[in-house]
């Protein structure tokens, strides 16, 4: 697998390559009448059918429009604008801005490289514009724009949900908690480093009345009506995350429409740039699917269970060692990539120790928003040097306190599961 990852090959192929390479290495005996070329036509059509032929997969394609169609609206302009007011107050003032701007973008779009590239193109300017320090400015937006994976609705949730069998809509439910107190934290950490550096601000505050804060809800409003609109129906169990995914892209339409963006250009992007991206991920995810087979024909994944079973690893101490696994995988592989690649082998092992598939899946979201700000492939990071026009050593200076601030959130998850748990409890 490494080899071909280092060689530049494409993950799909990777994944598809090592599966074939396991088949001629092992020749994995399943009709033993066939010849070796035979059998791997044969699992190589029946994985690939079995793991793309599934209705809840449908969502993904339609959330990645609804974002790709955002993403070319003047969403992002109108969110600055109706925020502006209403922070202005708050301890820290604009610095606020990425973490509220993306933890609302996150709600309509699902993906964290839109989320962070269509805050960031237009916040980062603005703040320095302004006068405010440029290094927390980075920091807060590679920190908030991550929320795109744990905010539903969830790209990464939506393949999880797939793959591991688990409801996609208690996911979407599951992840709302953590993400919202991840938020908190952020703005916590930007409210004390203000409050000791008050150099990191502008000397002259802007004043807003309370009509121009009632002024600026035109602006926020629809964005709130758009999250209502997709999120509202799955949570009160009327619609299906594929449904609500459909909601979201005419809902997505109307706003591009009622903000005059809605071209034949933009949305002949819009569609090509989802069917691109709809493909690389469909081909990872046929990939994973068919080397997952291969690994459980040739009795990969059950030696690996028995021997960290042997080990005997309290249950603790097997998640620190996922962890730090998936952080040295986020070091050179996207979260899509690590989802599929890990999950066939870890999951049986992780419910092995008696810790419930939902609850694994927000904390293998929380490893792949680590992954996002992890260097050298930490994909945040390259989205936010194209913006920011700064070094990388810079940005992840300035990203390093939200890391930290991310890692405790996945220690208070692990010791407190009732975080993610309560929701899905109470709700569904």
């Amino acid at each position: 697998m490494m080899l071909f990852l280092l060689s530049s090959k494409w993950i799909g192929f990777s994944l598809f390559a090592t599966g074939i390479s396991g088949m001629l290495l092992y020749d994995v005996m399943l009709p033993p009448t066939l010849s070796i070329w035979d059998k791997i036509g044969d699992l190589l059509a029946n994985s690939m059918w079995n793991s793309l032929d599934s209705w809840a997969l449908t969502a993904l394609p339609l959330f990645i429009l609804m974002g790709e169609i955002l993403y070319r609206t003047a969403i992002s302009t109108r969110l600055l604008n109706g925020l502006v007011p209403w922070l202005s107050k708050v301890p820290g003032r604009l610095f606020h801005i990425n973490v509220v701007a993306c933890s609302l973008f996150a709600a309509v779009s699902g993906s964290s490289a839109a989320t962070t590239a269509t805050v960031g193109k237009i916040t980062l300017d603005e703040l320095t514009r302004r006068g405010y320090d440029k290094g927390l400015a980075i920091g807060s937006l590679a920190g908030a724009g991550t929320l795109g994976f744990l905010i539903p609705p969830s790209l990464i949730m939506i393949i999880y949900g797939v793959l591991s069998d688990t409801s996609i809509g208690k996911l979407f439910v599951a992840g709302v908690v953590p993400g919202i107190l991840l938020a908190i934290f952020y703005s916590v950490y930007i409210m004390g480093y203000s409050a000791l550096r008050p150099g990191s601000l502008p000397q002259v505050e802007e004043e807003y009345t309370w009509e121009d804060r009632l002024i600026a809800l035109k602006d926020l409003l629809p964005v709130f009506a758009l999250i209502v609109l997709v999120l509202g129906g799955i949570y009160a169990g009327i619609t299906t995350p594929t449904e609500a995914a459909a909601i979201g892209v005419v809902g997505s339409l109307g706003l591009a429409a009622m903000y005059k963006n809605l071209t034949l250009g933009n949305l002949k992007e819009a569609f090509l740039s989802a069917v691109k991206t709809t493909g690389m991920i469909c081909f990872i995810i046929a990939g994973a699917a068919f080397l997952s087979q291969v690994v459980g024909f040739i009795g990969i994944a059950r030696a690996l269970s028995a021997y960290i079973a042997s080990l005997h690893l309290s249950p603790y101490l097997l998640i620190l060692v996922l962890g730090i696994m998936y952080l040295f995988l986020g070091m050179i592989l996207d979260g899509i990539s690590i989802v599929v690649m890990t999950l066939p082998i870890v999951l049986p092992i992780v419910q092995q120790a008696g810790f419930e598939p939902l609850w694994f899946g927000v904390f293998v979201v929380f490893m792949v928003e680590l992954s996002q700000i992890t260097p050298p492939v930490g994909f945040s990071i390259f989205v936010i040097q194209h913006i920011a026009k700064e070094d990388v050593k810079t940005i992840l200076k300035a990203t390093f306190p939200f890391f930290c601030i991310m890692v405790l959130m996945v220690v208070l998850v692990t010791i407190f599961p009732e975080i993610i748990f309560y929701l899905p409890e109470h709700m569904m």
